[in-house]
């Protein structure tokens, strides 16, 4: 096996501001998941470092849950297609796929001994089906809403019972097998947002829009009381979820905090205040064993603390939005990663425990596009808000460090000794020095898309939309072009040279590789043939003799100098998002990053 995974870095959940996010957890309480794009997530409670990613959905994944027995999952999409997998295998190949209705599909809800399933959301002409899980075949109807149905949960006790919650602010009952409509509970005056039986049966929980949460009786559907009396929060509250001895209740709302309620006593028993920014409301949250969990509007995981309701006892970071770019840098022994990503986050990893955080202070407001380490220890990051940003890794701070603002949108940044660092920007090359813009190359004639600068620190190599490398050297603070031209096979889109300097490898829109050797005056020292559609991203292993290239064909190869034919080829790197960068730790890890925000360590062996 020459490539095998190492560790993968998830995404955080995907959150909509106004919109509640569900959290499913295994029934055995060791982990949770929840959905990102196209992606599932899944991940251990207890180490949340530990993950793994399902994406065999073709489009966005809105909900996804555990089925009781453990076994399978149900996730459902926004075309409103129902897959159900396994969970036991790394493959979790597919068992069975259905499409209850055309339209989003917004909560499941599964029959304790995981033979039905409810599924809801906005279709065109129904808003809900329930049917057995192996064969699709409809066990009763869900009517009784006249809008989208936002959550359902079916009584997890013999008689069964199934609840529904819709925008049109209404609650319906059902009582089945096959589930028919009982009645409608219109006490909420807002969207309903969630409902939820006890884990025994007994009663069941709606939470609205409207800042309250109602309990009725599992069995009947009488209403038995408000939470909090006239209010249970001071905004709309997204999400509920039942304590395991179906005692209690935590919820979770807009208005920036968590409660747990005694349920018997309608009593609060704790408060988590979050936060005070919009950020920090709270869209989502789970009961785990002895884990309360919620989801701020940020994507951020907070791990609840019932003795000291102030301050989470970890909040689990990352990326929510897809990363466009990574780098590493050992820092005081340890690996880091960094990873930008198109909302101007900017995080750091820990390569081997996976411990990450963002850096502090206000930061880049638009996508990160390109970001490299200077000799003096500082991230030198590029983005579409016009700026090149200096920040020192040792303290990890946007403020008080240097911002190099710019007249065009840059593109590429490639750092260089003696402070220089060069900037390609849109129809414009920009030479800095010390953090200062000393030289400016307008109309260069052609479009600059890549830069790269030779480790001897003297040339520059430009890459072009017009299939072009163009040679430069820097004399003092001007850039003078060589009047050297090297073709690629298409236009470009990444240049690199080797860490000793002695090869240019460039990568192009036209699939294909093409490495010069710069000692022998750039001639062409091989071509390299193997990806399928066009190549994004390249990156030198620090042992000069072997390179990895991206593309969007979701592949990536790691190939070796002196023999194009010898190559690791590992395939759905990141299934169905392409790969957007690539860097090495060491000769044998490399670390892959894709719109699917999430980061993988890859260990190669020759």
């Amino acid at each position: 096996m020459p490539y095998e995974i190492k560790k993968v870095f998830a995404s955080l959940p995907q959150v909509e501001r106004g919109v509640s996010k569900i959290l499913g957890g295994d029934p055995k309480g060791n982990s949770f998941l929840y959905t990102n794009g196209k992606c599932v997530i899944l991940r251990n409670i207890d180490n949340p470092a530990v993950a793994d990613i399902y994406t065999e959905h073709a489009h966005q994944v809105v909900v996804a849950k555990y089925a009781p027995s453990g076994f399978y999952v149900a996730s459902g999409d926004v075309s409103g297609k129902l897959r159900i997998w396994d969970t036991t295998q790394k493959e979790h190949l597919l068992k069975y796929e259905y499409q209850p209705f055309a339209g989003k599909i917004k909560d499941i809800a599964w029959t304790e001994d995981s033979k039905r399933i409810a599924v809801v959301g906005e279709g065109r002409e129904k808003f809900g089906a329930v049917f057995l899980w192996d064969s699709g075949s409809s066990v009763g109807e869900i009517t009784g809403h006249n809008k989208v149905i936002n959550s359902v949960d079916i009584k997890q006790t013999r008689p069964y019972r199934l609840v529904t919650g819709s925008d049109d602010n209404c609650a319906a009952f059902f009582e089945g097998p096959p589930f028919k409509f009982k009645f409608t509970i219109g006490d909420h005056g807002r969207f309903v947002n969630c409902v939820r039986f006890s884990p025994d049966g007994n009663r069941f929980a709606t939470a609205s829009a409207d800042g309250q949460i109602f309990i009725y009786d599992g069995k009947t559907g009488e209403k038995i009381c408000a939470l909090g009396g006239s209010k249970a929060h001071d905004g709309g509250i997204y999400a509920i979820s039942w304590s395991p001895d179906s005692t209690h209740l935590l919820s979770a709302s807009g208005d920036k905090s968590s409660k747990i309620w005694d349920v018997s006593a309608n009593s609060v028993i704790s408060t988590f205040p979050m936060g005070s920014t919009v950020l920090d409301q709270q869209l989502g949250c789970l009961w785990q064993k002895d884990h309360l969990l919620s989801v701020s509007l940020s994507g951020y995981i907070n791990y609840l603390d019932k003795n000291n309701p102030s301050k989470p006892l970890r909040v689990i970071k990352g990326h929510s939005k897809s990363i466009q770019c990574l780098t590493v840098h050992k820092n005081g022994g340890k690996s880091y990663i960094y990873s930008g990503s198109h909302d101007g986050h900017i995080n750091y990893w820990d390569s081997e425990t996976g411990e990450n955080d963002s850096f502090s202070g206000k930061g880049h407001t638009n996508q990160v596009s390109r970001m490299t380490v200077d000799e003096s220890g500082q991230l030198v990051s590029c983005s579409m808000d016009d700026t090149v940003r200096y920040t020192s890794l040792t303290l990890r701070d946007y403020s008080g460090q240097g911002v190099v603002k710019l007249d065009v949108q840059p593109k590429c940044v490639a750092v260089g000794p003696g402070g220089y660092a060069v900037v390609v920007c849109i129809g414009q090359v920009v030479l800095l020095k010390d953090q200062r813009k000393c030289f400016s190359l307008d109309c260069p004639g052609y479009e600059p898309e890549v830069v790269a600068v030779h480790p001897g620190g003297d040339t520059v190599a430009i890459g072009g939309v017009d299939g072009n490398v163009r040679i430069y050297s820097i004399l003092g603070t001007t850039l003078k072009d060589e009047g050297k031209l090297l073709e690629a096979k298409g236009p470009v889109t990444d240049v690199a040279y080797s860490h000793d300097g002695a090869f240019l490898a460039v990568c192009d829109a036209s699939k294909v590789v093409t490495v010069f050797n710069v000692a022998d005056d750039y001639s062409e020292n091989n071509v390299f043939y193997g990806h399928h559609a066009k190549i994004v991203c390249l990156a030198w292993s620090p042992d000069n003799e072997h390179f990895a290239s991206g593309g969007m064909d979701m592949m990536v190869y790691v190939w070796t100098l002196s023999d194009p034919e010898t190559r690791v080829k590992i395939q759905d790197a990141h299934r169905l998002h392409h790969v957007s960068s690539l860097a090495w730790l060491d000769e044998h890890t490399l670390v892959t990053t894709s719109h699917d925000a999430s980061v993988k360590e890859w260990t190669i062996t020759y």
